[in-house]
């Protein structure tokens, strides 16, 4: 589904402010932090955390949420491989139109296959991706369970259901490693902030 091409005779039209002069006028980078892992590993969370942080220091962010997306933009997607291919190569685009708007994206979403998530990757700029594994035992996360779909997969309510009856593939090469079922949150947003300084996104 995602690599067919229907739409014919269209141009890409170059914008008259490019992204660097965005980033110029906002002071930092503009970049995608793509955060992935389990159900229940605090992604969302996270993601909300480090924007509240980027946000007090005057940078232009937006989160996007995989449930809050699944309301508009991707409704017409389900969890089969083939639509969670296409949930996230939307996003990875979705992302990217933020980048060149000259805002920090935040992307919080399982994104369970390596493949998908290289594919977000090879979208964005060059050095301009981001990817935090939000890793968390897979007990800790059923444990949390905070919309109870967990319990629901366990009884076969829920079809495909990531870390139940669906794979998650961990990334070998991320950017960032935080551990949501060790750490505070302050501690992970902490490292996340400091990742972004190392590598100049901010000051």
């Amino acid at each position: 589904m995602s690599d067919e091409v229907k739409s014919t005779n269209i141009t890409w039209h170059q914008a008259d402010i490019t992204r660097e002069d965005r980033e110029r006028q906002n002071g930092h980078r503009a970049v995608t932090l793509w955060f992935t892992g389990l159900s229940g590993s605090g992604k969302s969370t996270l993601a909300h955390a480090v924007e509240n942080a980027l946000f007090e220091r005057g940078c232009r962010t937006y989160v996007l949420d995989g449930d809050n997306i699944r309301h508009g933009l991707n409704k017409n997607l389900g969890f089969s491989p083939e639509d969670r291919e296409e949930n996230i190569r939307r996003i990875g685009e979705v992302a990217k139109l933020f980048n060149d708007a000259g805002v920090i994206a935040l992307t919080a979403f399982i994104s369970p296959y390596r493949a998908d998530r290289d594919k977000a990757r090879a979208i964005a700029a060059e050095g301009g991706f981001m990817e935090i594994y939000v890793a968390c035992d897979l007990s800790v996360c059923e444990e949390r369970d905070p919309k109870g779909l967990y319990k629901k997969a366990r009884a076969g309510e829920i079809k495909e259901f990531t870390g139940i009856s669906a794979p998650y593939e961990e990334p070998t090469a991320a950017e960032l490693i935080v551990d949501t079922g060790k750490e505070t949150l302050e501690e992970s947003t902490a490292k996340v902030l400091a990742m972004l300084q190392e590598r100049g996104v901010i000051k």
